[in-house]
């Protein structure tokens, strides 16, 4: 089991496969938009719970997917 709690911005871009990049992540924390962050000297760091909000804040529901009934009736 991965016990890490710290992304690195280079461990971010793999996690979004590549979309968005080292160099975004960086114009974002200067304009302190994107997801959380923790400086910590020159360390840059991005913890995993508060990556893992910011896409459920992200995420986008389909009216298609509202209107499904689950339960089979």
């Amino acid at each position: 089991m991965d016990e890490r709690k710290y992304l690195t911005a280079e461990e971010v871009s793999e996690r979004y496969r590549g979309e968005i990049s080292v160099g975004t992540l960086r114009n974002w924390r200067s304009m302190r938009v994107g997801p959380t962050f923790i400086k910590i000297g020159k360390a840059v760091l991005y913890p995993i719970d508060d990556l893992e909000a910011w896409d459920q804040k992200n995420m986008v529901t389909c009216r298609a997917s509202k209107r499904l009934n689950t339960d089979g009736t």
